[in-house]
Order: structure tokens, then sequence, then C-alpha cells
């Protein structure tokens, strides 16, 4: 074994290129929301006090697992718009309509900077959790925002510099779902047939707490870390070799952190009973870096209605869909032709990941693994019909671009460990002349990952964008046909060797905005920017 006992968050801190001082004084870590803003004469329909909070919850049979968690309350509005997932440490479901006026009181009772990322949300910059408003411990932040997004699934986490990984890791996140009108027309499936599907990879202990990297999460030490061989011990090897020949550091900020363990609405082993009817499947990959290849154990199509943006024009059926952190899909799943008593698994199918890469946990990246299970428990004659067509989605606009034969391009680099953009890693307030946009304008990017064989989920904050077109390398032909690119997105998945364009509209909204990738530990480790609308 190693004689290290693992790497510290002083380590992990100067891998990551940017260091303690970027996340305090890159940018002031705020006592209290900027102004308050308690004369701004925002008037909400629906307001609510949102707190970060350690807690115990009993996931599996032996001691509470100690984690962090989103508890909430309605001060102002329907208290249905707040749903919590029982035995979960994952946040409420926060239930929100489009054109409605919302409210939300951060109060961090952590004991750690934090702030709240509306996932998917077209918001101001001030309201986007922007890790330059991340508060102290004890204070509090006031976001208001008006919902201007279309309906569909989208999800709140935290932002905070060089903790959102852990933080993630350690419990906080939850659910956030729109609705409009279009939709709510729609024969889709409701109430207890709209099931949350969130998923995510853990490592427990024997003593039911999770591991990370040392001295994190909940009280500052998680007892054990990680050896070699993903036992209690250290957390990787201190040194791996890449192809070409040079040695890399193995702690996760250059890999990413991957459990062992799949738990679905934060519990392991998760399984749900269902009727012989038609569900809605909101699937979230929460995991901090594994992507997951998801299909049914049976062979059954895929029914995709929605992606990260909300519904798709029609129904999309799929053998199998590639979900990368942070995508969402939403499923329809009929079970009117099972038995009763019949079992069936979502499964995360195996593919083709870097397996040069030295990892964590016993299940390796893109192995084959049951995700939960699906058990028919009673039969009923309620079902409705899928429908043919599901939301009118505006015809891509290239022509319109700024650049439409020029995209922008944005290489992912890694330099001496660090990861960056265009050779540039994460500077709290920093935008280089690429990174300029203006309001009003749409614009061609293109993603390259051509650097060190890694994938990469790479999020845009504020705007839902299209992808235009997919240059695949050579670990994505072999899953091509699980990319969903018929909607709109906020996230998409660059495999090792690929080019992804996308076509992307800066509206609404002028301030400096972040995108990075969402594999979590890469953003800490220098894979995140700012981009700049000016107007």
């Amino acid at each position: 074994m190693n004689d290290r006992a693992g790497v510290d968050r002083r380590d992990f801190l100067r891998y990551a290129g940017t260091g303690a001082a970027a996340v305090l004084t890159g940018a002031p870590v705020l006592s209290a929301a900027v102004g308050e803003r308690r004369h701004s004469g925002f008037a909400p329909d629906l307001e609510i006090e949102l707190t970060a909070r350690q807690c115990r919850v009993a996931l599996q049979a032996g001691p509470a697992t100690r984690v962090w968690s989103y508890q909430a309350r309605v001060i102002k509005g329907d208290p249905a718009c707040v749903q919590e997932l029982p035995g979960s440490y994952l946040g409420p479901t926060l239930w929100l309509h489009r054109g409605q006026r919302v409210c939300i009181h951060f109060v961090n009772a952590l004991d750690q900077p934090s702030t709240v990322h509306w996932h998917g949300l077209h918001v101001p910059e001030t309201m986007d959790g922007h890790p330059r408003f991340a508060i102290h411990p004890g204070a509090s932040y006031r976001y208001e925002f008006e919902v201007k997004n279309r309906a569909g699934t989208y999800w709140y986490h935290p932002h905070p510099h060089a903790y959102t990984a852990e933080q993630v890791y350690f419990g906080l996140a939850g659910l956030l779902v729109i609705s409009d009108d279009e939709e709510q027309a729609l024969p889709l499936p409701r109430g207890g047939h709209d099931l949350p599907i969130v998923i995510q990879d853990r490592i427990f202990g024997d003593d039911n707490q999770l591991h990370y990297l040392p001295h994190t999460g909940p009280g500052g030490d998680t007892a054990e870390s990680l050896d070699t061989a993903g036992n209690a011990g250290a957390v990787v090897e201190e040194t791996q070799v890449n192809d070409s020949g040079s040695e890399m550091p193995g702690f996760p900020g250059v890999t990413g952190f991957f459990g062992d363990t799949i738990v679905v609405n934060g519990r392991p082993h998760a399984a749900f009973d269902v009727a012989t009817s038609s569900y809605r499947l909101r699937l979230l990959n929460a995991s901090n870096s594994r992507t997951y290849r998801l299909a049914w154990q049976d062979g059954r199509p895929l029914t995709v209605i929605a992606t990260d943006g909300g519904l798709l024009e029609r129904p999309v059926n799929k053998d199998y869909v590639m979900l990368a952190p942070a995508e969402r899909i939403e499923v329809w799943a009929d079970f009117s032709k099972d038995t009763v008593g019949s079992r069936l698994a979502m499964l995360s199918l195996a593919f083709p990941e870097a397996t040069n890469v030295m990892h964590n946990s016993t299940l390796a990246p893109g192995a084959r693994v049951p995700l939960c299970e699906f058990k028919v428990a009673h039969k009923t004659s309620d079902r409705l019909e899928l429908p043919h067509r599901l939301a009118k989605i505006e015809p891509l606009q290239v022509e319109d671009a700024v650049n439409p034969d020029t995209p922008k391009i944005f290489n992912i680099t890694n330099d001496r460990y660090v990861w960056g953009i265009n050779g540039r890693s994460f500077d709290m307030m920093g935008v280089a002349p690429e990174e300029v946009v203006m309001l009003g304008t749409s614009e061609v990017w293109e993603f390259a990952n051509s650097d060190i064989p890694m994938s990469h989920a790479m999020h845009v904050h504020d705007l839902q964008f299209r992808v235009l077109e997919r240059f695949h390398g050579p670990y994505s032909r072999s899953v091509a046909d699980g990319f969903v690119d018929e909607g709109w997105q906020d996230t998409v998945l660059v495999m090792p060797g690929d080019r992804v364009r996308l076509l992307l509209r800066f509206a609404d909204f002028p301030g400096l905005f972040m995108y990075h990738c969402h594999m979590a530990e890469h953003a800490a480790a220098g894979l995140m920017r700012n981009f700049l609308v000016q107007a």
C-alpha cells in the first residue's frame, strides 16, 4: 500500500491549481445576500426557506449515515410545491410553474461557504449561484426570479468553488420540476405515476458512513479513506501512467470520483412498486463523475419524451441512452403488459470508457451495473396512451448566429494535472476574448476533447442549447445511438476524441456566467470558466 494515507484537502486544492485562495479571495465570500434586496419590490407568488444542514439518515441496516441535506418550508404559497423524498438525504422536489415569481431564502447551516445553483434555469447572474456569491456559514442569501423555462425536469445543487463536489457527494442536491400550460394539456402520467429517479454512486464503509477524500464531509472527517483496491485505507495510488508514459496524480481531481454502490433517490438497492399502467420517469444523473448507459433489462426500448430542457417534439425510442453527470431525460414506461409479481430492472450497460485511468472504486467506469428495480405489484385498467406529439420546438436557425460557419472552439486541455479550456483554468472573475458574447445574439460553439482520454460533461449556465452536430471519436462511435439530441439541453457528453457543435442564444440577462465540466472533481481542478454576456 502507498504509505500516504490519502490526498487531503490541501493537496486537492494544490493539484486543482486554483487553491483555497481562489475560493475566498478570488471574489468575496458574502456574509449575507447582496443588499438583501429587502426593498426590491419583488412580490413573490411562492416563498420558500431552504436550509443546508448536517443530519443523519437511516439508509440501510446499521448506524445512520451522516449527510448534508437541504430542508425546506413554504413561507408563502402552496405547501404542495415542496415534496419530500421520505427516508432520503436528497433535498425536497420543488414544483414550480412557468411565469411564477419565486423567492427562496437560502440559509447556510454548514461549516463551509455555499451557494445554490438552479441547474438549467434561465435567471439573472446574481441568482445563478456563481461561486463569487458564496456565503459564509450562518449567513443567508435571497434568490428571486421569475420562472422562464419550459416545463421540464431541472435540479438544484451547491456551487462554491472547490467545495461543490464534496457538498453534492454528501447529499446536497434536489429536483426542481417546472410545469406549463402546454405540458398540462397533455395526457401524461401524474401524481404517483410521475416518479423521480435520481441516480448517484457512493462508497459506504462498514459503519454506513460515506467515504470520499479524507477530512471532508459532515464533521470534516470521513473516518476512513480508500486504499488502492477500493477498500478502507487510501483514496487512490499517488501516481499513475497515462498513454504518453508520463506520470499523473491519481487523485479524483484528475480522474473523477467513482463509487461502488448505486443509490437511487438517496437509497441503495432502490425498488419501486408499480401498477400495470403508464409511468413518467424523471431520470437525473446526479453522480459526481460516472456516466450511465441506461437500458431495460429485458431489452424493451426506452421511450424518451424529454431531455434537459423539456419535452421533445415527439417521443423517441432508444435501445439505450447515454446519460452523463447532470443530464436528465424523461422516460415513458408502460407496464400494462407485465404480469403482477414480475420484476424489471433498469441497468447501466457496459460501454468503453478510458480504462487506463486509475479510479478509486471496485466498480470501474463504464461497467455493467443494475440501477434500480420495478416490481409490478397490482393490476389496474387505468392506462394512458402515449401522445404522438408532445411539444412545439422552434426549428434551428443556425443562419441567425453571428458565426454560423466559424464556430468558437473550446478545447478541453490538461497541463501538468490541471484541467482547463483553451489552456486556461478557472479564474473567479476572468474572461478571455472568445468568452465575451453580446446580449440578444446567437453563437455556434464547439467543445473539443482530444487532450487526455477521459469523458467530460460540459454544462453551460443560464441557457438551453441545441446540439447541431457530433464528430465521434473512438469511444463514442460504439454508443452513438444512445445520444438524444432532438431537444433542448444544458449539458452534453463529450467523450474522448469527440467534437460537439452547439447553437446557443444569449437572451434577457447580461452578466458573468459559468460553463464547465460537470464531472464535479474536474471542475474543481480547473475545468470551469466564465463567459460574459455584454449588453
